[in-house]
This record gives C-alpha cells, structure tokens and sequence, in this order.
C-alpha cells in the first residue's frame, strides 16, 4: 500500500514538473529593445522570450495613441513573432498633428524591423487609428509623394517632407484590426448635426436633434431613429464640416497672405463634437451590406451571412456632447490635415470625397497593392466601414472577416454578451491572433 502510495506521489510530482516545464517552455513577449526616432518617434521591440523567432516581423502604430505595449505585443510573440510596438511624433497631442509627416515615423520603425537579424518580412498593423496611419504610409511608399499631393488635397504633402523612399520601405501586408476609414470620418460622424451656429452651439434645430425622444433617442436603452432622420442628420453633419473647412481655409489664406496672426498657425475650436448616432442606435451602421464571414467563439467560421452588430447602445454620450469633453481642441493646420473631409453625407460612402483628405483608408487602399486583411469587430460600430475598406481595396489578396463579440480592445466584449443572454465571447482575442498566426503563415 505504502508502495502504492510513493508511486502514485511520485507520477503526480512528474506531472506537475511535466506542466511547469511544458508552461515555461510556451514563449511569453519579451522586451528587447526600446529606440528613439529621428523626429520624435519612439518603439519598443517585442520577441519571444523562447524558442525560433519568425522571419515575419509586425508594426504596431496609431496616430496620437501610446502603442508601446499594444495587445499585439503581447499575443504575437507568444505565437512566436517579434512586434515593434510604436508611438508616433505626436503621441497624446491632436492638436500637433501634421498628418503629413506621420509617415516618416512608420518608415523609420520598417527600416528598424528590416535590420533585426532573420527578419524577411514586415506586416503592419493597423488598429482603430492606426488604420490611416498604415495605409497612408503604405501608399506613399507604394506610389511616393505624388500620391499625397494634388488640387483636391486640403492638406497636401510636398517633396521634401517624404524625400528618400526606397523598395525596402514598402511593408509586405497590413493587417487592420477594427480600423476606421478616417479620423477626419469619425470627426465628421461625431459632429452634433443639430448645431445651427458655431458661435452659439447651445442652440439646436429641434427637428435635426438627436437626443430629442420626439427624433427617437431613447435615453436609457436603444435609440431607434427613423431612415429619414439618419438622412437628414447625415446631411447636415456634412455641412457643419464643409462650414468648419471653409472657415479653416478662409483663415489659412489669410496666413498666407500675411493678414492674419498668429502668422504660421492658429487655434482651431469647436463644440458639441460627440453626437454620433452609432452610439446611441445599434441600427445605425449596424451590420454588413453583403453576406460576411464570422469568425465564432468556438474557433470555427460562418460564412455568407449577413453580420449584424452585438454592441450595447451608449446613450450616456448626451452629457459628454452638452459638456467640456465635447470639444474639439485642434489647430488650423491639424485640423485641415488629419480631422477635415468633404462631403454631402456622412454615411453614404458613394457622397463622401475620401481622397479630399490624406487620412482616408479607402482612398489609400486603392493605390495598395499587397496583401491586406480586414478584421471588424463584432461588438463595435466599424463593421461596415471594414466591409468598405475591404471593397474598396485595389489588393488581389484580401480578407474581410468579423470577429464574433470582440470589443474595439480586441476583447470579448462583456456589455455585450450581457445584452445577448450571457453569449460566450471569452475566446475573442485568442481566435483574433491565432487567426492572424494563420493569415500570415499562408502567404509569407
């Protein structure tokens, strides 16, 4: 019995031993390296912290947000692939932003990666708004300056800024992960289309405002807003910002012209810019227009069906657009540069001039050419607008698929299974990258 006993200690010791080793030997992220950019970028270098590296490297990047330590860093090298995690010149600063030169800093994060030791390929990733700031750079280094400048840009680029692009600074593929189509978009959507003056934004047309119960807000649960509404709100939205634009060009003339002071920039200030309805409705830009594929908890794939939304309704978004935090503090040239576009309708993609401005997916990725995959996040309100980029793509090799009850963090989204019955979405992050894993294993 005794005998028994030291045996059966004996296997379970082994077993243990055998799971610790086995769970020191799965690779964790593992910072190698932090770098300092010419012009103010900055990266942090992530590899696994055993085993083989890939020869395939990702670059994380946004435009104003800290992405050191993005997820990616952290899921990526535990599948065995190093990520330079990025911070842009104009991290935490709008107001800074020269959209324009952004560009330089992804260039020198590729040229980085391309001089790590076994590294062939570099794939960058572009989440929420780091969408732009991938496909801007992409298409330059695909097309040079040219493709930035032109008499329809409101803020074109100019030799000089993006002189030195060679064939290594093209990336091989983007990966957007719950990208927007454009900062200067979501500016636009989130503009209270109900402002009829911008000196005294308090006052509403009461027919165009969307946290009247009369126009179908609903201050505690769903807004149901009727196709005429979201019209006639869309429109509107598209004249404040083509109002906002001309007074930002009225005032840059005048700069140039030496009428005006201060004589290089100036503030540039808005109110009431936090009334999107995707917040308040989930029936606006709620699913895909075309049947979709959806990646599901249990790691297998329904296709060819139409997606519809799981996000839970934020009506708490009224508060925010009658306050402080509703305002827009940018500056002229930040303005024109990385939050201004023209259009007629803010979600009729067909009436909207995505190449006025150089922070625009769907104008970029038509002058992309390698492989591009577009992943939307089910529990949030960019699946359309990741359907579109998908469509509007020039890439031969691309992807659209939407991950089941992921939040924009690329997590399971709790507000929203709570909404659908406790619905199961706790693998949502593991089958993001382990599909990714996948993706890149196919081509590269």
């Amino acid at each position: 019995m005794q005998k028994r006993i030291k045996v059966l200690l004996w296997l379970c010791a082994s077993l243990v031993a055998l799971g610790t080793s086995s769970a020191l030997a799965q690779p964790t992220p593992m910072m190698k390296q932090f770098s300092q950019f010419p012009g103010g970028g900055q990266g942090l270098y992530w590899v696994p912290s055993s085993g083989p590296i890939s020869h395939i490297a990702f670059l994380a990047i946004h435009r104003t947000g800290d992405y050191l330590a993005h997820v990616s860093t952290q899921e990526l090298p535990r599948r065995g692939f190093s990520v330079l995690g990025m911070n842009s010149r104009f991290k935490n600063n709008e107001a800074d932003v020269e959209w324009e030169l952004i560009a330089l800093d992804v260039r020198a994060g590729v040229r980085f990666l391309r001089q790590q030791t076994g590294i062939t390929k570099v794939i960058l990733i572009g989440h929420s708004g780091g969408g732009p700031t991938t496909s801007y750079y992409q298409a330059v280094a695909e097309n040079g300056p040219a493709y930035c400048q032109g008499a329809n840009k409101l803020s074109p680029c100019f030799d000089q800024q993006l002189a030195g692009f060679t064939d290594a600074d093209k990336a091989d593929g983007i990966v957007f992960l719950d990208a927007h189509p454009s900062n200067t978009i979501t500016t636009l959507r989130a503009l209270n289309g109900a402002v009829q003056n911008e000196k005294n934004p308090k006052n509403l047309r009461e027919n165009l405002d969307p946290f009247s119960v009369n126009n179908g807000f609903n201050p505690t649960g769903d807004s149901v807003y009727s196709s005429n509404f979201v019209d006639r709100y869309s429109r509107a939205q598209s004249r404040r910002m083509n109002d906002l634009i001309k007074q930002a060009l009225d005032i840059k003339k005048d700069i140039e012209a030496d009428k005006h002071f201060p004589s290089d920039d100036d503030a540039f200030i808005f109110y009431r810019d936090s009334a999107r309805l995707s917040d308040f409705s989930t029936g606006v830009h709620g699913s895909t227009v075309n049947p979709a594929d959806l990646l599901k908890n249990d790691g297998t794939i329904e296709s060819n069906k139409i997606v519809t939304t799981v996000r839970a309704p934020d009506p708490g978004q009224r508060e925010e657009d009658e306050s402080f935090a509703g305002v827009k503090f940018l500056t002229i040239n930040s303005f024109l540069s990385a939050n201004a576009i023209l259009s007629t309708h803010s979600l009729n993609e067909n009436e909207i001039d995505w190449c006025s401005s150089n922070n625009s997916v769907p104008c970029a990725v038509r002058r992309i050419s390698v492989p591009i995959l577009v992943v939307a996040m089910q529990g949030h309100y960019f699946i359309r607008d990741g359907e579109y980029i998908y469509e509007t793509s020039a890439s031969d090799d691309k992807e659209f698929i939407v991950l089941e009850g992921a939040n924009h963090g690329l997590g399971p989204c709790a507000p929203c299974s709570a909404l659908h019955n406790n619905a199961n979405y706790s693998n949502a992050r593991i089958n993001l990258f382990n599909h990714i894993r996948d993706w890149v294993g196919e081509r590269f």
